[in-house]
This record gives structure tokens, C-alpha cells and sequence, in this order.
């Protein structure tokens, strides 16, 4: 299951693992302007842990989930 929120500066979307156990924690997405971050409750370490990625680095990941195993440079346009 997942959710997607429009908040003024940024669209959330919160991923809910909803498989069998054990289940991880809800990831969440916020996506800004300039930038990309996800989100995971670590209860181990009993903390947030966040992960900022450049719009570059989203739409190379974006293409790189639908490609075969390699090294690859996206060219726009």
C-alpha cells in the first residue's frame, strides 16, 4: 500500500510494507524541488535514517531499475 500527499513545498509518498513478517518500517518519499529524499525509521539504531538524492541521481535510478545488469551513461534529450 502506498500514499501520495501534496504538501506545499514537496510531494510525499509513504510506502507500508504490508507483506509477511517481518515487516520493515514505512518508507517515506518527499520530493522537492532540487532534490529527493527517502525516509526509514531504524529501530535498531532508534533513529531516522535519510537518504538525499540530486534529480540526476532519481532519473538515473528511475532507468537503472528498468535495465539488465551493466554501466550505463543517460543522455537528455
Amino acid at each position: 500500500m502506498f500514499s501520495i500527499e501534496h504538501d506545499f513545498d514537496a510531494t510525499v509518498v509513504t510506502l507500508v510494507d504490508e507483506g509477511e513478517t517481518p515487516l520493515q518500517e514505512d518508507v517515506v518519499v518527499h520530493g522537492f524541488e532540487d532534490c529527493i529524499t527517502v525516509e526509514q525509521y531504524d529501530p535498531r539504531a532508534d533513529r531516522v535514517q535519510r537518504v538525499t538524492l540530486s534529480m540526476t541521481q532519481m532519473r538515473d535510478l528511475a532507468a537503472a531499475l528498468r535495465l539488465p545488469e551493466g554501466v550505463y551513461t543517460r543522455k537528455d534529450g
